[in-house]
């Protein structure tokens, strides 16, 4: 069994700070239980339950510092782990930038735990299944998904007597649905905290019918438009911008917050008015554990007001070099948005494209954030208000700077979760003008 309770996580860190011979020690622990069922082609391949954990140790001898870890918690392997963190130290050569274990915190809990989310079963993991592919094979249609569940706890400790234990839980569930013949394809994805929001009935529904609707995908000419961005299309794009809001990159020039000549654009106008994204760990939409990975506190975070840069996040040792105070990073981002859903959005566009998915997203300018990428799984041309006909995907050339410089209109925000982030989202659907894009995709 891998989720420790708070007094078993604080016994095993309390004997690894008290064998540890170095200046300094710290540790973290953490562990989960991650039960799975995947499917394609309409059954089930794979289903199964992880259980793991974790033990890092860290320590220093002046400056040099060595790492080891762990995934055994009896008295002889927690000095096994140690010692060995001791001999990497010894070894290393000194850090120019290090900076000592932080002292004594007090954390303010954050709620990322649900008990109904813990307590799924393989039975409910295979209703989900269920779900996605009974309906597929009445209508002559192809599913393939993927639902996973977490429940871990995270535990730290340090050898200046600072202590910490919270759990959490979340789900993912992605599914991609084909036409039988390959020639449509729709897609839905949820990420929550809390099971007891998931229809997978009404979510299936949706990558049904933007199957069928995409079927007979007609080609329009690469160039720039007005498009209609679900949430689940924008999130991989602000992720990649929201990693330049670092105070280092930013005024070493690596940053499109750098300014030419040094420095950064902190308190300058650098989006639509209409922008606003904030950081809120006690957020219940978007809960996060109340400490970054350095073990600051967190705190709510105003980082872009009115589309003026308001925050930039500095590491201990950044902070100390340029005279600022460090905290949390932060582990979630929630972007202000109205109260209209995409459908909403569409409505009102005279001309423009809808696009449900962008993927296989890469840097190609970070200095602009300008990212290419491709649509994916229902790509639809508006007129008048109306979804007109399915259109064949794109690539896209885009910054999503300029990207929220060319708000027309933004919608209710969802939660929305991303492979690739650091971050838990929640996320407007947005239409936004002038969208670059550069070529066409034969792929569904």
């Amino acid at each position: 069994m891998s989720m420790f309770t708070e007094a078993k996580a604080k016994e095993i860190l309390d004997k690894v700070i008290k064998l540890s011979k170095a200046d300094e020690c710290s540790a973290t622990l953490d562990g989960s239980i991650n039960g799975n069922i995947r499917y394609a082609r309409n059954s089930v391949s794979t289903s199964g339950l992880v259980s793991n954990a974790d033990l890092v140790v860290q320590v220093s001898f002046g400056k040099r510092v060595g790492t080891a870890t762990i995934n055994e918690f009896d008295d002889a392997s927690l000095e096994k782990v140690v010692r060995r963190a001791e001999e990497l130290a010894k070894l290393a050569p000194e850090n120019p930038e290090f900076m000592p274990i932080i002292d004594k915190q007090d954390y303010k809990p954050t709620k990322t735990f649900i008990e109904a989310t813990a307590a799924i079963t393989p039975e409910y993991r295979a209703k989900v299944a269920a779900a996605s592919i009974e309906p597929c094979k009445k209508n002559k249609l192809v599913a393939a998904g993927f639902f996973a569940d977490t429940q871990r706890f995270s535990a730290m400790a340090n050898s200046k007597g600072n202590f910490a234990y919270q759990t959490s839980t979340f789900l993912d569930f992605t599914c991609t649905v084909r036409t039988d013949d390959g020639r449509g394809s729709g897609w839905v994805a949820r990420n929550l905290a809390d099971v007891s929001k998931f229809d997978a009935d009404a979510e299936m529904l949706i990558a049904m019918q933007k199957a069928r609707d995409s079927a007979e995908a007609k080609a329009l000419e690469p160039g720039k438009y007005t498009v209609i961005m679900e949430p689940a299309a924008t999130a991989g794009l602000l992720n990649f911008m929201m990693n330049g809001f670092d105070a280092r990159q930013s005024d070493e020039g690596r940053s499109f917050l750098s300014k030419k000549g040094g420095g950064n654009k902190l308190g300058e106008k650098v989006f639509d008015e209409r922008v606003t994204i904030y950081a809120d760990p006690w957020n219940e939409e978007v809960a996060v554990l109340p400490w970054d990975g350095e073990g600051l506190p967190r705190e709510r975070t105003t980082i872009v007001n009115k589309g003026k840069v308001e925050y930039l996040e500095y590491s201990r040792y950044w902070a100390k070099l340029k005279g600022k105070k460090a905290v949390g990073s932060p582990g979630n981002f929630i972007m202000v948005g109205g109260d209209k859903s995409t459908m909403d959005l569409v409505k009102s566009t005279k001309k423009g494209i809808l696009v449900t998915r962008t993927w296989y997203i890469r840097m190609v300018d970070p200095q602009t954030v300008l990212l290419t990428g491709l649509t994916r799984d229902g790509t639809f041309y508006v007129e008048n208000g109306e979804i007109k006909y399915p259109i064949k995907n794109f690539r896209f050339n885009e910054s999503p700077v300029i990207m929220l410089n060319n708000i027309e209109e933004l919608g209710k925000p969802v939660r929305v979760g991303d492979d690739e982030s650091p971050f838990v989202m929640m996320v407007p659907p947005m239409k936004i003008r002038d969208f670059t894009f550069t070529s066409l995709s034969d792929a569904v």
